[in-house]
């Protein structure tokens, strides 16, 4: 089985330990964050299948950073979970979404919810990955077959 990356992003480090907690299971590799410059250098090093985003963090929030990635063609793409305690409002989800969630959550976080949001969009990440290796798998094998072709055509 695949492993997948998990990055975790958040200021408070006790948010973090509770994430580890929740999520932690085979197959994963919880990565954190502190801040949003540390989750974007992260991004760039690491194949990441999922990021759980804090709203909320001095500095660059997690609006900036959704943003972000969203301009790069290697991470505009990974799905991204908002996690918040304060921004409930309406405007502000809506601005979660526009910035590129596929997910807003209000802490205190259930468990539950949580672990099933995460299968899920990690279900679909393995898929995309097992139809990316199909899809180079094939391109392979018409290249040969193309190769042989035009050997035979030679002939």
């Amino acid at each position: 089985m695949i492993e997948q990356s998990i990055l975790m992003v958040d200021d408070q480090p006790a948010n973090l330990v509770s994430l580890d907690a929740i999520l932690e299971a085979p197959e994963r590799r919880l990565l954190k964050a502190h801040s949003g410059p540390e989750a974007l250098k992260i991004l760039l090093k690491e194949d990441i299948s999922l990021v759980l985003l804090d709203v909320q963090m001095p500095g660059m929030d997690g609006f900036e950073v959704a943003e972000l990635m969203r301009q790069r063609k290697d991470t505009q793409t990974i799905p991204i979970i908002f996690v918040t305690a304060i921004s409930k409002e309406q405007k502000y989800v809506f601005q979660g979404y526009q910035a590129g969630a596929v997910d807003y959550l209000f802490k205190p976080l259930d468990p539950l919810i949580l672990q099933s949001k995460v299968n899920f969009f990690l279900q679909l990440d393995r898929q995309r990955r097992e139809l990316q290796a199909k899809l180079k798998e094939a391109q392979a094998y018409r290249a040969a077959y193309e190769a042989e072709k035009q050997r035979g055509q030679k002939n």
